[in-house]
């Protein structure tokens, strides 16, 4: 990853989403060519030299103290995620990643095979499906293992994409996208995981506009709804949670309401 390109764009593109008024800086009623905050209204902001901020979002952040950094993070109002990403950008991790497809641990694989009523399977770093169970393959349309990565199914998959109805589509689509942005920046020495997401780049419209975004965030919830061709529409829950001792494994459940028209349509393709 070009550490120094990936740090322009994120200060700009987090620059550009504070509006003067929501920040107490005064527009007096001039027309404002960019979007956002100018470079010496965020330096002033955060009470650092309009110098100090420049050189940090032109990618010289090596030589800046982590009392600017600390300004100038509270000054564009940037989330737990986003301060670490920022952190990661301006001092990259030399911790070399782990393998890309561990093994899953037997109870992790013990868990998800007694879910017999709950799709769910196990990630990777990449998003990559490392372990499904048979529900999981019945809603996703085949055994998840044989799927690749979970970014491929939203991004890519045509048969998958169709099920999925907005706006559950475009939250799913943006969690991958914060995600593999926030894991890059973790992992910069990672080749496979920027194999990935040059991938997806290349081949994905949908992921190309999401990725100009910058947006960066761990893996977070999401409602939405499917409509499978075998048990018809399914409000349904996306849950992500990490795996206890496993910093690169995730455990992805497919779960409803109970007692509701979408409980008894999963339990019917569970069957």
């Amino acid at each position: 990853m070009d550490t120094r390109a990936e740090l322009t764009g994120f200060l700009m593109s987090r620059r550009a989403r504070l509006q003067p008024e929501t920040v107490g800086v005064p527009r007096y009623g001039e027309r404002r060519r960019v979007p956002g905050l100018r470079r010496e209204e965020l330096a002033q902001l955060a009470g650092v030299s309009v110098t100090h901020y420049t050189r940090l979002e032109q990618g010289h952040g090596r030589s800046v103290s982590a009392e600017v950094l600390d300004a100038v993070a509270g000054a564009m109002r940037l989330s737990r995620d986003e301060r670490e990403h920022l952190s990661n950008l301006v001092h990259p991790p030399r911790a070399e990643p782990g393998p890309a497809d561990p093994e899953v641990r037997v109870d992790l694989m013990c868990l998800i095979d007694g879910m017999t009523h709950t799709p769910a399977f196990v990630h990777g770093r990449h998003g990559n499906i490392l372990a499904g169970n048979g529900t999981a393959a019945r809603l996703l349309g085949e055994p998840a293992s044989d799927r690749g990565s979970w970014p491929q199914l939203v991004f890519l998959d045509g048969p998958f994409r169709s099920m999925l109805l907005d706006p559950g589509r475009e939250l799913l689509a943006r969690r991958h996208v914060a995600y593999l942005r926030l894991n890059l920046g973790r992992y910069p020495r990672d080749r496979a995981l920027a194999e990935v997401v040059e991938s997806l780049h290349s081949s994905s419209a949908d992921f190309r506009r999401l990725w100009a975004e910058h947006e960066v965030a761990d893996w977070a919830d999401v409602t939405c709804r499917l409509r499978h061709p075998v048990v018809g529409d399914i409000e349904i829950a996306v849950d992500v949670m990490k795996a206890t001792g496993e910093p690169d494994q995730w455990l992805v459940t497919f779960t409803t309401e109970p007692g509701s028209s979408s409980q008894e349509a999963l339990r019917r393709l569970a069957a």
